[in-house]
């Protein structure tokens, strides 16, 4: 017989996350939470429609659609910033400039 209701580290289990990422889920209201208690309970089916509803690549590319993955080598957001001059002095240079002359 099956369980109709999972806990967060059994849903996290199917459907591949983290249970960090079911806690963040479920609190922002992006998936289905039945409270027992203290206790989080699922429904597989609704939290997977949820996230169907919701746009959640994860679930597409667990059943096989692969869809957009992400980014690629190299095209992250943080490598797609141009850097800047640092606005503060550091390490070997501005202590250097700090020390007394004698």
């Amino acid at each position: 017989m099956k369980k109709d209701t999972l806990t967060v580290k059994e849903l996290a289990a199917e459907l591949r996350m983290s249970p960090k990422s079911i806690q963040r889920a479920y609190r922002k209201e992006k998936i289905p939470v039945q409270w027992l208690g203290r206790m989080a309970r699922f429904d597989l089916a609704e939290v997977r429609r949820a996230m169907e509803r919701n746009g959640r690549s994860r679930t597409r590319r667990l059943n096989g659609n692969n869809g957009r993955a992400g980014a690629t080598a190299g095209q992250g957001r943080r490598r797609a910033q141009q850097k800047r001059p640092r606005s503060v002095k550091r390490g070997r240079n501005f202590q250097g400039s700090l020390r007394r002359m004698s």
